[in-house]
């Protein structure tokens, strides 16, 4: 789809825990597994997950990111004489979101996001494609998800003959991003019409045979567990693992000898998320990963044909190819004349120029507030041993021998009357040499009193003379303006006043409007945010009513900002639904924030990104020349290079743990 010419520029953004994946592909004989066995399928650029068996040579169709977006991938490490297929294999045009492949014989089969259901928002992209694969003819893709339905996670009988989804169906997404509200659902691929559903709550289906289906689903006393249904059982289901151990992502091994699954359990007493071989016939677990790598997260197990082997992804480590993440990282656009890039940090803000890009490292943590050239090939540290985030970079102009940046100063995730500060950071541009990593000569100033609670999330004005921030003084999360060089010591003004959350201001280009996230439509609620606008007089207060949302009580947004040119609104919400299973992938607080923009008058919604991750805090300036040249930032794994290492520290969502 070609962008309209007003859409245009760089966007950076942040994905929850995404750069530090580090995600390949493994495996390991199901016969006498160890550390010597286990061998890497992947060759470590980008993250890779998600993988299928095509035989027991471990020929593998997999995910990956490496080109901007999940694609489909195929590499046969122990196969000469393999057919001659393509490698990356035939993917949607235009589609930015691929997963769960499955090459059956010439036909391929797999997710994708590219198609906006109709009637309403809220409701997810996902369905199942099939395409013929054959390297003389162009492909042909076939939808096998009924138009306004939702299907995730398919699986293939063993004779080929039946597909297994776990289905949304066609109703609207009910907010939930645990587990999803999913049914079992198969149906031939002949005809992909004869739906049957033979579960109504359940995920992740396997095949134990043509008339076994193994999927997993949270039971009724909080635990994951793995249930089986029998086509011809007069009993429909039944639990498969017992309580005591969350158990998912199943993967029959059809061996013909014993009923075996293997299986991803996050077990008492570890942090990690490991691989284990499950007996259905008499109940025991037997450990597999943990006896091998027991300090590495391990994700969706799947098995080869003949269960020679078991697969999986994890952390490849610091040994195994690429070992450092890039600063920046380029994401396919759904516009030709948008550029997009995923930071390795959160809330970055661009310099006027566009030559910088101000942004916080760690926001959990004790990252403060770091600089990086905008091509990202050098960072500075800027401020260290503080929590900072949310941060504003003031117009050059203001004073030609600085830069100034405003920030806040203090936990993002607290109460009204909890001190957080706003800080004037400046300093000499000459500062910003190659030869330096930490700045020197940096002036803080604390722009808010400490008796006033919480203020946060400043936007400095285009003519660099005042802030608007987010303060809780009044007892509530509200909006107000101050001086930007003396701070309320000279002038604070209050913009919003009422019981709710106003918050995540921004101005547009021309500073006529700030834009905002609220939930002052129903107060109660939240975590229920909309878009508000009000001119930085206090006149003019609306709501920016998104065509086809219908101001709904689910509605997310937050983290709104401007086009260069002022006509779009930018911003991450749930509009999208979700993507992909969560519990599949590593903690995500929000596993369907995706970004979006609109028009100032809620017009012309568009989608920007398509994943099962948590996008958000973007940043968008004018300048579309920015090129990022990704080989040269560290995907060469040169230690010289200004990244930080690859460590692999995500954790299992925070839902799933909460038993523990």
């Amino acid at each position: 789809m070609e962008s309209p010419p007003t859409v245009t520029g760089t966007i950076i953004f942040s994905t929850v825990g995404r750069t530090d994946y580090g995600f390949d592909i493994f495996s390991l004989p199901l016969s006498n597994p160890s550390k010597s066995t286990e061998h890497r399928l992947t060759d470590g650029i980008s993250i890779n997950f998600n993988g299928h068996f095509l035989d027991d040579n471990q020929t593998l169709v997999f995910i990956s990111e490496r080109t901007g977006s999940p694609q489909v991938y195929l590499t046969r490490p122990n196969s000469s004489t393999l057919p001659d297929l393509p490698d990356p294999l035939p993917s949607i045009p235009g589609s930015l979101f691929h997963d769960r492949p499955i090459l059956h014989g010439n036909h391929l089969i797999f997710v994708s996001a590219h198609e906006q259901p109709s009637g309403s928002l809220y409701k997810s992209w996902s369905a199942v494609y099939s395409t013929i694969i054959d390297k003389n003819q162009k492909p042909e893709f076939n939808r096998l998800t009924p138009v306004g339905e939702a299907d995730f996670s398919p699986a293939i009988s063993p004779s080929g003959n039946f597909l297994a989804v776990s289905s949304y169906g066609s109703k609207p997404w009910g907010g939930e991003f645990h587990e999803l509200n999913t049914q079992i659902v198969v149906f031939p691929l002949s005809d992909p019409s004869k739906r049957t559903v033979l579960v109504e709550r359940g995920g992740w289906p396997t095949w134990g045979s043509d008339n076994t289906v193994y999927f997993h689903r949270q039971s009724d006393d909080g635990w994951w567990s793995i249930y089986r249904v029998d086509f011809n059982s007069t009993e429909s289901f039944y639990r498969v693992t017992p309580p005591g151990v969350h158990v998912f992502t199943p993967a029959a091994i059809r061996d013909g000898k014993t009923k075996r699954i293997a299986v991803a359990t996050r077990r008492k007493g570890t942090i990690y998320r490991h691989i284990e071989i499950f007996d259905t016939e008499s109940g025991e677990f037997h450990p597999v990963t943990e006896l091998i790598n027991p300090g590495l997260h391990h994700y969706n197990p799947f098995v080869s044909p003949g269960s020679k082997f078991i697969g999986y992804h994890r952390f490849r480590g610091l040994s195994q190819g690429v070992k450092l993440i890039p600063n920046l990282e380029p994401v396919n656009s759904a516009f030709n004349s948008l550029k997009m890039m995923r930071i390795n940090g959160s809330f970055p803000s661009f310099s006027s120029d566009g030559k910088f890009i101000a942004y916080n490292h760690d926001f959990d943590g004790n990252g403060g507030l770091e600089i990086m050239k905008s091509d990202g090939s050098k960072r500075w540290t800027l401020i260290k041993g503080r929590v900072a985030f949310y941060n504003s970079w003031a117009p050059l102009t203001s004073d030609k021998n600085k830069h100034v940046i405003f920030t806040s100063l203090g936990s993002i995730f607290q109460p009204a009357q909890v001190s957080v500060q706003v800080a004037r950071v400046s300093f000499p541009i000459s500062s910003l040499n190659l030869q330096t990593k930490e700045i020197e000569n940096v002036q803080i100033k604390i722009m808010t009193k400490p008796e006033t609670g919480n203020n946060g999330f400043p936007a400095c004005s285009p003519d660099g003379k005042q802030v608007v921030f987010r303060s809780g003084r009044s007892g509530y999360k509200n909006l107000y303006l101050m001086d930007s060089v003396d701070g309320e010591d000279n002038h604070i003004h209050q913009l919003t006043d009422g019981p709710w959350t106003d918050t995540m201001p921004s101005w547009s280009p021309d500073g006529k409007w700030i834009a905002f996230s609220s939930n002052r439509h129903d107060p109660n609620n939240p975590v229920t945010f909309g878009i508000y606008m009000i001119r930085p007089d206090g006149s003019d207060l609306r709501r920016v009513h998104i065509d086809g949302s219908n101001d709904a009580a689910m509605e997310r947004i937050n983290h709104v900002c401007f086009s260069p040119n002022g006509e779009w609104l930018l911003f991450t919400t749930n509009m999208g639904g979700v993507t992909a299973e969560p519990v599949s992938f590593p903690n995500q607080f929000q596993p369907y924030g995706d970004l979006f923009i609109v028009k100032v008058d809620g017009s012309g919604l568009r989608r920007l990104t398509w994943n099962g991750y948590e996008n958000g805090t973007p940043a968008w300036h004018g300048n579309g020349g920015i090129d990022v040249d990704f080989e040269k930032l560290c995907l060469n794994g040169d230690d010289e290079l200004d990244c930080d290492e690859l460590k692999g520290e995500f954790i299992e969502p925070l839902w799933i743990t909460c038993n523990f």
